[in-house]
C-alpha cells in the first residue's frame, strides 16, 4: 500500500473533512507512534498505523467490521423515526465512515448485530442465497411443550408466503424459552412463525450468526467490538480484514 498524507489518513478513518483533519493536525491534536505531528503533508504507510487523536488511541483500518450487542429500544436506521438509532452507540467517526448494519433487528429485539462500511461484506452476508444461519432465543407469552417445537420444524404457513416456512432447528430451553435457528431473513420472521404456531413472542434476542456467537464476544448490551480474522472466519469471511 502506498503512503498517504496524514490528513488523508484521518479523513479515511472518519475524522471529518480534509480541512477539519488538517486543523486537528496543525493544532497538535494528532500523534503517530507517540510523536505529535503538526504537518498534515507528512506521509505514512497507513496499514498498521497506530495514532492518537485528542490522546485517544486509534489504529488504521481500511474497513470496519463490527459486532454490537444491540439493546432494546434502538432502531437499525440512519434516520430513525420513533427510537434512537444504533449509530448513537458507536463512535462518531464510524458514522462519518457510513457504517451500516448487516440486516436489521426490530427496535425491541436485542442481541448480535453486525455492522460494516464494506459494501461487499454487507452484500455477501445479507444476500438471500447465502443462507447464513442465525440463532434466536425467544421468550414465549405462554408455556410451550414439544408440540410447538415440532410445528416449527415441520413448517408453519405465514401470510403472503406461498409455502410453509420451517426452522432449521428448534428446542425448548424451558417452558417459556425457545431457541430457533433460521437461514432466512423474512420480515418479523420469528415473531410471525411463533404466532402462526399458536403462541406469541414476548421478547427476542439473536445469539449467533453463522458460527459467531454473542457469548464468545462477551459484550454487554450496548457494547461493540471490532471483529478479527478468526471471528470473521466464523462468518465465512476469513479473508475480509485488510
Amino acid at each position: 500500500m502506498k503512503t498517504l498524507s496524514l490528513d488523508r489518513i484521518l479523513q479515511s478513518q472518519g475524522f471529518g473533512t480534509r480541512k477539519g483533519c488538517r486543523a486537528l493536525i496543525e493544532g497538535g491534536e494528532v500523534a503517530v507512534d507517540g510523536t505529535v505531528v503538526t504537518r498534515w503533508q507528512t506521509e505514512f504507510q497507513p496499514e498498521g498505523l497506530a495514532f492518537t487523536v485528542f490522546g485517544e488511541p486509534w489504529a488504521y483500518r481500511a474497513h470496519l467490521y463490527l459486532a454490537l450487542n444491540k439493546p432494546p429500544g434502538y432502531e437499525c436506521s440512519r434516520k430513525p423515526s420513533h427510537h434512537p438509532g444504533i449509530h448513537t452507540l458507536l463512535p462518531e467517526q464510524f458514522t462519518w465512515r457510513e457504517v451500516q448494519p448487516v440486516g436489521r433487528l426490530d427496535h425491541d429485539t436485542t442481541g448480535l448485530l453486525l455492522l460494516s462500511d464494506d459494501g461487499d461484506f454487507i452484500h455477501a452476508q445479507s444476500h438471500p442465497k447465502r443462507h447464513q444461519p442465525k440463532v434466536y432465543q425467544a421468550t414465549l407469552a405462554h408455556p410451550a411443550d414439544a408440540g410447538l417445537v415440532q410445528q416449527l420444524l415441520d413448517g408453519v404457513q405465514l401470510i403472503d408466503e406461498k409455502a410453509p416456512i420451517a426452522a432449521l432447528a428448534a428446542s425448548l430451553l424451558d417452558p417459556l424459552t425457545i431457541e430457533i435457528a433460521l437461514d432466512q431473513g423474512k420480515y418479523h420472521q420469528v415473531k410471525r412463525m411463533l404466532a402462526a404456531a399458536g403462541n406469541h413472542c414476548a421478547a427476542l434476542t439473536r445469539t449467533r450468526i453463522g458460527q459467531l456467537s454473542l457469548a464468545e464476544l462477551e459484550l454487554a448490551e450496548g457494547q461493540w467490538c471490532h471483529l478479527d480474522q478468526a471471528q470473521l472466519a466464523r462468518l465465512g469471511q476469513a479473508d475480509t480484514v485488510g
